[in-house]
């Protein structure tokens, strides 16, 4: 039996990450983005406050840089004293963007802050706000950015807590998405004896597992493209019986999005426009009253697709859509349409374009010649500085694309639906 407590687990604030890549956006927009980190940890305070939490555990990479800026060091420092004065005690640990021996201001934390080392695993007592024991919180932080080794292997419980929350900054499984820091193996955290594994460094959310629990709360606010949905920290309820419930509450103040729009049903422009704002209007929507960045790409095959393979068609359609809701910045329109062709037909057609047809079939069927083919084609390019490095940069992932984009584009001009009246 223990005692019934709430607590927030969170992780990868990254306060005052830079947001590179958005040049084209408005200046109030960029404005926003570069503070968006601070507004997320905002939120994270207002969370622990409303929802009467007992302490909040933080699992690493708190700055975006291990030389944290000062500015990001103070913004802190002030929702910890907030934090304090609602007697809402915050453990917290490092990561690999901000090991303990990067750069940082002399500052005194408030009473309510633990700070785990990088010597060892260490652990302090977790109070509910009542003054009774809630659980052990176990962590160590990062003293160097690359940790390769194995930290959960120096983790074990200490008797004496009814409940017990180990803090880990790592990648379990060996999750190719992130860095191979702190590795270690789901079947290893769950033989521990922990309650909870409070896990950072992966910024997608998930529960690895249940009973114990091992969960990811991923990362406050999404920073880049790659980091879609809602971003935000997990409010964990633990009662009388040591049942765990999770409840995702959002944090993020800009949110990043994707969707795909079919071409299929259109024909004009003005009909693709129409379609492309009523999308723009559903991003604003899923915000929540966010500012969203999003992201569009067109689908699909038909009368549309010539067009839409002209640079100036899809720049037009995206300077139009960012001209529309305040709400939602569409921040790239990207085309992977097809031309409306009945490609099999040319299977048997004693044409050259059913020759071309029929060439492209057996270099799909061996990849070794496609690639020959396309290292041909492309040779002129290799001896350019910054062509050839691109090219080199991508050549396991790009032909292929290259071969479907080449016999869409080629077919289509030389079929009846593709050719131009002279």
């Amino acid at each position: 039996m223990t005692v019934p407590f709430r607590f927030i687990h969170a992780a990868d604030l990254h306060l005052d990450s830079p947001f590179r890549g958005m040049s084209k956006a408005p200046d109030a927009l960029k404005e926003k983005l570069q503070a968006s980190t601070f507004g997320a940890l905002r939120r994270l305070t207002d969370t622990a406050i409303r929802e009467q939490v007992d302490f909040i555990v933080i699992s690493g990479d708190l700055y975006d840089e291990a030389d944290r800026s000062l500015k990001a060091q103070f913004l802190l420092l002030k929702e910890w004293e907030r934090l304090q004065h609602y007697g809402i005690s915050v453990f917290v640990i490092h990561g690999n963007h901000d090991p303990l021996n990067g750069a940082r201001a002399e500052l005194k934390l408030p009473s309510n802050v633990t700070q785990f080392g990088a010597n060892g695993m260490e652990y302090r007592p977790a109070y509910c706000r009542n003054g009774e024991l809630a659980a052990f919180v176990y962590g160590m932080s990062y003293g160097k950015r690359h940790v390769t080794e194995n930290l959960a292997a120096r983790y074990s419980t200490v008797e004496g807590a009814p409940f017990h929350i180990a803090m880990l900054h790592g990648n379990v499984n060996g999750d190719s998405s992130h860095d191979p820091y702190a590795p270690c193996s789901l079947e290893e955290l769950t033989g521990k004896g922990f309650d909870y594994w409070a896990l950072g460094h992966i910024h997608t959310r998930k529960v690895l597992h249940e009973y114990p629990h091992v969960v990811y709360s991923g990362n406050i606010q999404g920073r880049n493209p790659r980091e879609t949905g809602p971003k935000g920290c997990y409010l964990v309820e633990v009662s009388t019986s040591r049942a765990v419930e999770l409840t995702f509450i959002p944090l993020d103040e800009i949110r990043w999005l994707d969707a795909a729009l079919s071409i299929n049903d259109l024909h004009t422009e003005q009909e693709l426009l129409q379609r492309l704002e009523e999308q723009a209007e559903q991003f604003a929507a899923r915000g929540d009253g966010r500012t969203v960045m999003a992201r569009l790409t067109l689908e699909g095959q038909g009368p549309l697709h010539p067009k839409l393979s002209e640079t100036i068609t899809v720049r037009t359609l995206l300077e139009q859509l960012q001209l529309g809701s305040p709400h939602a910045w569409i921040y790239a329109l990207e085309v992977h349409t097809r031309a409306g062709l009945r490609l099999t037909e040319l299977e048997d057609e004693n044409s050259f374009a059913g020759e071309l047809y029929r060439l492209t079939q057996r270099l799909e069927q061996d990849s070794g010649a496609w690639r020959q083919e396309a290292a041909a084609a492309v040779a002129p390019l290799s001896g350019h500085a910054k062509l050839g490095r691109l090219l080199r940069g991508n050549w396991d992932e790009l032909p292929e694309l290259w071969l479907e984009q080449a016999r869409e584009h080629v077919l289509g001009l030389l079929t009846a639906e593709g050719r131009k009246d002279e």
